[in-house]
C-alpha cells in the first residue's frame, strides 16, 4: 500500500515537472502575422523572427503568411498571434469595428507596438494595355488584392476618390500580388493595384518580364481620399523600365500586438526591433523608412504599455 502511495506521488511530481516546461515554453511563442510571400510584410517578418531568436532569451518565434492586414487583426483579436503587420487605415477600421471593412465587432484587444514604413499605392499596368492614367482603368481588367485585404480597402478608397467604381472596370480580380502578376504576364489582366513598400518583389518580377507603366495617383485624388493617405513619390528607376518619378499616395504601416501580452514581453519585442533596424533594412529596402523618432507619433490605437516603456526610455513619444 505504501509502495502504491509512493508510486502515485512520484508520478504526480513527474507530471508536474513535465507540464511546467511546456507552460513556460508556450509563453515564449511569438507568432508573427505577415502577408503573402511576394509582398514586403513576409520578408520583414522573417527578419523580425531572426531578431527575436537572437535578442529575446528562450523565445520561439514563427512566421505566418496570411492575407495581411484585415486577417492579421482578426487573428490577433482571437489570440492567434502575438505581433502583426497592418496598414494604418485597416487598424483604425478594426478598432472601430467597421463591418464593411471585414470586422464583425470592435477589436478591443489591439495595441500598437510602433509605426513602421509607409505603403505606397502602386498601380502598375502592362504597356500594351494602353493604360497611362487612372481614367484609363475604366473598361480594363484590374486586380485589387485579396477581398477585404488592406490593399483592397486602399483600392476602394483611391478609385472612389478618382470617380471610378468597380462596375466601371472591365473586370475586377481579387488576387494576391504574385497571382496578379502572373495573370498580367499571361495577358489575362491589364493592371494590378498593390499597396506595399517600394521595391516589392511582385512588381520587380513583373517589370523584369514585360514592359510596364506605373500609373500616377494625382494630388487632387489623394486630397479627396483624405486621411490616412498622404502624397509621395515613387522614385525613378524603382522598377525596370520606370524612367521617371511617379506621384502616388502612401499610407503608414504599423506593428500591432495584443493587450493581454505582458509589459515585459512587448518591451522586449519593441526593443529588439528598434535597436536593430539595420537588420530589417538588410531584409528589405522598405525598412529604410522605419524611424524611431516617428514610431510612437499619433497611433490610431493605444500603444501597448511595453512599447510605451521602450519609447519613453529612448526619449521619443507621440
Amino acid at each position: 500500500m505504501n509502495f502504491g502511495r509512493k508510486f502515485a506521488r512520484v508520478v504526480a511530481v513527474a507530471a508536474a515537472f513535465a507540464i511546467a516546461p511546456v507552460a513556460a515554453q508556450a509563453q515564449n511563442f511569438i507568432n508573427i502575422l505577415t502577408g503573402g510571400t511576394a509582398g514586403v510584410y513576409y520578408p520583414l517578418g522573417v527578419a523580425l523572427s531572426k531578431l527575436y531568436t537572437d535578442k529575446i532569451k528562450d523565445s520561439r518565434p514563427s512566421v505566418q503568411a496570411t492575407k495581411a492586414s484585415v486577417e492579421n487583426l482578426n487573428l490577433l483579436q482571437a489570440g492567434k498571434g502575438e505581433i502583426a503587420f497592418t496598414l494604418g487605415d485597416s487598424l483604425a477600421q478594426g478598432w472601430a469595428g467597421d463591418a464593411d471593412a471585414g470586422f464583425r465587432s470592435k477589436l478591443d484587444k489591439l495595441r500598437v507596438v510602433g509605426a513602421i514604413y509607409p505603403n505606397y499605392i502602386q498601380i502598375v499596368a502592362s504597356k500594351e494595355s494602353g493604360i497611362k492614367t487612372l481614367a484609363d482603368l475604366k473598361g480594363k481588367r484590374l486586380s485589387v488584392g485579396a477581398p477585404k485585404s488592406g490593399t483592397e480597402l486602399n483600392a476602394r478608397a483611391i478609385l472612389a476618390a478618382a470617380g471610378i467604381k468597380y462596375e466601371n472596370l472591365g473586370k475586377v480580380e481579387y488576387l494576391p500580388f504574385a497571382e496578379s502578376v502572373e495573370l498580367i504576364k499571361n495577358r489575362q489582366l491589364d493592371a494590378t493595384l498593390q499597396s506595399a513598400g517600394l521595391g516589392v518583389a511582385s512588381i520587380k518580377d513583373l517589370a523584369n518580364s514585360v514592359e510596364i507603366v506605373v500609373v500616377e495617383v494625382p494630388a487632387a485624388v489623394i486630397a479627396k481620399a483624405g486621411a490616412p493617405f498622404l502624397a509621395a513619390t515613387i522614385p525613378a528607376n524603382t522598377y525596370q523600365g520606370q524612367s521617371a518619378a511617379v506621384e502616388t499616395a502612401i499610407v503608414p504601416n504599423y506593428l500591432v500586438t495584443r493587450s493581454d501580452l505582458s509589459e515585459d514581453a512587448v518591451y522586449q519585442m519593441t526593443k529588439a526591433l528598434f535597436d536593430n533596424l539595420p537588420d530589417m533594412v538588410a531584409a528589405h529596402a522598405a525598412a529604410k523608412s522605419i524611424s524611431l523618432q516617428n514610431a510612437a507619433k499619433a497611433p490610431p490605437v493605444p500603444l501597448h504599455p511595453g512599447a510605451a516603456k521602450y519609447f519613453k526610455e529612448k526619449g521619443v513619444g507621440g
